[in-house]
Formats: C-alpha cells, structure tokens, sequence
C-alpha cells in the first residue's frame, strides 16, 4: 500500500526547503527542489520524481497584484521544468522547454520564475518536461485583490492525483507495444453469450462486428489501470481529513492533478455548490456530482448540515478505484466510502456513430444568433452584477438559455444556491440518464454511471458572474480534429503529431473561435497556455472561462477568445501520453507590426514592456539561468 502521504522518512530530519519571505512588494517568495525519493507503492519500492520531499510538493499562496518569485532546483538527474498552469504570465515564464526561448531546467541547475500575478482563484504548477507530471506537482492559492464575494468559514485544497509504481517512460512504452495493455476489462466470450441473452444474437453480432471494424472495444474508457488514486498525496488508507464545525461553509478547492484519470466527484448526501472553475468565478448552481478532467479545478462551497463524517469519494471513470478523503468535525474520524458503481461500456454514440440521429451533436456548438440579447435581457442566476472575471463551462442545446433563469438582480448568494440547489429552475439538462436504462448489465454510454435524478454539472450550467467585456463575433474560425490511431497509440491534432504540426497563427487582439472536434473513442481534456477561452455554451455574453474543457468521444466542443497574450503558447491534450505521444500544436500570438496597433478594436492596450521584448512586465534583472542552461 502506498505510504500515508508519500513522505520519507529522512523529511523528519530536514525541513523543507520552502521559504515564504513577507514583503510589501512579494505575493510570495518560494524555492522549490525536484529530487528523487524512494517510495512504496502497492507493496513496492520505487524511485519517484517529487518537490520538496513530497508527492505533492507545497502549495503556493500568492495574491493579485503583487509579484511572485519562485525558484526551482533541480537536483535530478535530467532536465525538469515547472509549467503554472492557467497563470497569465510572460512567454518565457511559463515553464515549457522549446517554448519562447525557455530551455528547460538542467541536472544541478536553477531557474528562478518571476512574473506579476494578474488574477486570482486556484491553480496549479506541474512539470512539462516528458512524462514527469504525475509526481512534480503542487497547488497555487491566489487572493484576490478585493474582496471575493464567495463567503466561506474554512478553505481546503483538494488535490487528486494518480501514481504508478512503474515508471512512466515504461508505461508510453507500453502502450505503444500493446494500446489495449491496461485494458483489463476486456469483454469475452461470456460476454457475448450473456448479451445475446438479454440483446438478442443479431444486435449483439452487429454490436461486435461494429466494434471489430473500428478496431476498439466498449471497455476502453482509459488508457491506464492500476494506479493508486490521492487526495493531497493520501490513499483511502491515509485518511485526508478536512475539519469543520456544524453549520459552517467550507470551500474545497478541487484539483484534478492526474497523469491520465477523469474522475467523478461526489460527496454522498451533501449538495456541492460550485462558485469557481478554472480559476474564475461562476454564479453559484449546486450539483450532486461533477465529472473532473485531467487539469480542471472547480471550487465549491459545502454546508455540511451535522457532525459526519462524510466521504469526500472521487472514483476514476473505469471504476478502477477511488480517492477518499473525510470531512469530519475532529480528527480521527474516517468516512465509510459509498458502494461502487459498475464501469460503463461505450457506445456507439460515443464514436458519432448512432443509428437514432445522434450523429455529429456537437456539445460546445457557436452560441445561436440572438441568444446574446435574451441572456442579458435575463439575469441568469439573479446575483448582483459584479466586476470581475468571468468562468468557466461546457455545452448541449437542451434547454439552452432557460436554467436558472430569474428576471431581477438582488438575490443574496445564498439565496440563489438555495434556489438552485433543490431544482426550482426547471432545468433539467444537467441531469444523468437513469443508470438502468440500458438492458445491458453495465450502463452503456461515456456519460453513464451517475445515479438516477442526480444533478451532474454541466459545462451549459456555467455563467460567468460579470459580462464579457469583448463581445466582437469572430473574425476567423480554426478547427481542431482530435485524432489518433489506437493501434499505434500515435495521438495528433488535425492528422499531424506535434513535430509535423503546423502551428496556429494569429494576429494580436484578434478575435478567434475554436472548434475541438474528437474523432477518436477517448476522451481528451484540452488545454490552452498563456490565456482563458470563452465557453459557447448558450450563456451569451456571460459564457464562462476556462483554460481546459473535457472533448467527449464523437462531439465537439467550441471557445472563442481574444489574443491578448503574445508567444508562443502549447495547445494539447492534458491527458499525459496523448500529449509525450504527439497531441500537441505551438498556439502563437504574433505581436503587432506598430506602435499604433496596441490599442485593439475592443479598446485593451498592449504594455510597451511587450511591444520590446520578452513581455515580462516586472523585472527583467530577477530571473536567471545557472548550471550553464
């Protein structure tokens, strides 16, 4: 079994190496350390990658205005790097080697990050260096400013993770040699005799001979099984434990900080009130669960209404284990984890390949023309205007434009978490089809497995808190295909592996949209450096921003943004070997040709620091390079 929290025993006699220096000028001071640790995991003992002695490393707290200054030592035998993922920060700062002259970090060297901190809300930092992020990890708090409007008695990080004794670079291995090698649940012979029974022999051939043809089979919801799940480093065993009193608010700061793992969300017979998504606030709609893909984070406010213990329970979505922390009123209480669910199978559908007229429903579809006008004309949630950034969400035209929909502001926060929590909107597209609905033993569907009447978020439940401030359509649409070939595990963008990818231009301040279409039977959370994109999920010029949305097998997910952040920013699946096997492209803003066009047509204005040089605003004399990098 995997030791309590991942920490050496030698962590005893030294301390970690972190360093919080107060100031007026700093957010926050830290030096980070990438070492190797032996670890056990699953009965074994094996050498991981870790930061400051640990899996993960410290959690960052910075603020909104202030610099931050974060050193990383690498006192590894390879090049490391730290990636910020979701912070807007210069090119070079962002920690991707090959990526605006940013080179990675050496054997026995440093590299100190500095950048000024222009937002606020929860994220994270992880290595972008080959397959090392499933151990090099942390996460970063950021208060903002003023004050939030998200009220709350306790504030808890809660980050999932993945880990495998093996090693990763044998695990890519691995997966090239057989892509079905993890795949344990693979359907036989009883199967089939077990589906004629209940299908009938001509439904359950065509079902077959369907799934040959393709080459995949039903089961194959992930790419990697037999991994111990965390919640901050934690098995089920180690018992993570986050404290409150009876009637207090408690915001949970969730991190999914996988390698490879989706993972349903839940705490049975609690709502979770979601407030925040990657990073941005969102009117608050409270859910019964939420599907998390690798990278997004979704804040939400808990109101635990007697003593516990409750079982915070994240199962992956082949049901191949689960995460469990306890939410308790003292120390040493231990939730009971809830029954386990059966894996789903897949479906046709799932590969846009349904006989019923499913083909090519596309989730995160350009918003309808007017749809804008009647958004504004009706206050989504009711809550007071509020400047600020927006958030984040997802798509589906059922219902679109009709959830949660109130026709005056004014309503307190915990007014509209109440209205929304017990389903006085009338919206009912959020919710799971009946787990039994298919006469299959398992439930059939990418989506299945959530129990019936419960309220799984949506990415169309999303509204960011303040409107858009540019609301130019797009100039230009760029269509990104999500592709792959199974057999060889080789996964690309447009038919092309990221050495052969062309790269996405585009001009400064250009207004473009995105359309992520996945012609594959995987899922793929996909991820944008440097900046937030805009969700079309039918809430106008309240759509949510986000820096990952989850792509199902056979849809399409569309964003729209503002280039306002000049580099050279990755664009990839976040799913770890989809990526170090070639789902990768360069997303470049080009600065603009001159001085007269930093002022973009949406009225933004781009810093001379830009227009001169490396972008980074703050102190070009703070940062460094050593060990001959």
């Amino acid at each position: 079994m995997l030791k309590t929290y991942l920490r050496l025993a030698a962590l005893a006699a030294a301390p970690l190496s972190v360093t919080v220096v107060a100031g007026p000028a700093f957010a926050g001071t830290y030096r980070l350390t990438v070492s190797t640790a032996a670890m056990e995991i699953d009965g074994r003992t094996v050498e991981k990658m870790t930061i400051n002695g640990g899996v993960p490393g410290p959690t960052l707290h910075l603020r909104e205005g202030e610099e931050a200054t974060i050193t990383v030592a690498n006192e590894t035998d390879e090049e490391t790097s730290v990636h910020w993922h979701g912070i807007l920060l210069p090119g070079i700062m962002d920690g991707v080697p090959g990526f605006n002259g940013f080179m990675g970090i050496a054997p026995g060297a440093s590299y100190t990050y500095t950048f000024n901190i222009r937002q606020s809300g929860t994220y994270w930092y992880h290595s972008h260096s080959g397959t090392q992020d499933q151990s090099v990890l942390g996460a970063i708090v950021i208060e903002p400013k003023e004050p939030s409007p998200v009220r709350a008695d306790r504030d808890y990080v809660v980050l999932l993770g993945d880990i495998t004794p093996e090693n990763s670079d044998q695990v890519l291995h691995n997966l090239k040699a057989d892509p079905g090698y993890y795949n344990y649940s693979k359907r036989t012979l009883l199967d089939f005799f077990s589906d004629v029974r209940s299908e009938g022999f001509g439904p359950t051939l065509a079902n077959r001979a369907d799934w040959g043809e393709m080459r995949m089979d039903p089961t194959d919801l992930a790419d990697v099984t037999g991994y111990s799940f965390l919640v901050n480093g934690k098995t089920p065993d180690g018992n993570e434990t986050f404290q409150f009193r009876k009637g207090e608010k408690v915001r949970l700061r969730l991190i999914n900080g996988s390698a490879m793992t989706l993972f349903d969300v839940r705490i049975p017979g609690m709502k979770m009130t979601v407030v925040a998504a990657d990073g941005n606030d969102v009117r608050p709609v409270a859910v019964d669960e939420i599907r998390m893909g690798v990278a997004e984070r979704y804040d939400v406010i808990v109101e635990p209404s007697g003593e516990g213990p409750y079982a915070f329970f994240a199962e992956p979505i082949d049901r191949t284990g689960y995460a469990l922390a306890t939410l308790a009123t003292q120390d040493g209480q231990k939730a009971v984890p809830p029954e386990r669910r059966p894996r789903a199978l897949l479906a046709m559908d799932d590969m846009g390949m349904a006989h019923g007229g499913h083909e090519g429903h596309v989730m995160g579809a350009p918003d309808p023309e007017g749809m804008d006008d009647m958004h504004e004309g009706h206050d989504m949630s009711g809550d007071a205007h509020h400047d600020g950034a927006g958030a984040p969400g997802e798509m589906n035209h059922e219902g679109m434009g009709h959830q949660g929909m109130d026709h005056g502001d004014g309503h307190s926060m915990e007014q509209e978490m109440d209205r929304e929590g017990h389903g006085h909107d009338g919206d009912h597209s959020g919710m799971a089809p009946p787990a039994g609905s298919s006469t299959l033993a398992r439930p059939l569907g990418w989506a299945a497995g959530f129990p019936a009447g419960a309220k799984v978020l949506a990415y169309e439940n999303l509204r960011a808190r303040s409107a858009r401030s540019d609301d130019r359509p797009p100039e230009r649409t760029v269509e990104m295909r999500l592709t792959g070939n199974m057999e060889r595990y080789a996964w690309s963008l447009n038919g092309d592996r990221f050495q052969e990818a062309t790269p996405v231009r585009v001009r400064y301040g250009e207004r473009i949209r995105l359309v992520f279409t996945n012609e594959t039977m995987m899922a793929h959370p996909m991820h944008l450096h440097g900046m937030f994109f805009e969700l079309e999920n039918g809430a106008g010029r309240r759509r949510p921003l986000k820096d990952t949305v989850i792509v199902p097998p056979g849809k399409s997910v569309s964003v729209v943004l503002t280039a306002r952040e000049i580099g050279s920013w990755p664009l990839h699946c976040h799913l770890l070997y989809h990526m170090a096997s070639g789902m990768m492209t360069a997303f470049i803003v080009e600065p603009p040709e001159t001085p007269e066009a930093r002022i973009t047509p949406d009225g933004a204005k781009l810093p001379l620091a830009v227009m001169h040089g490396s972008g980074h605003t703050g102190s070009h004399g703070s940062h460094s390079m050593q060990g001959g990098i």
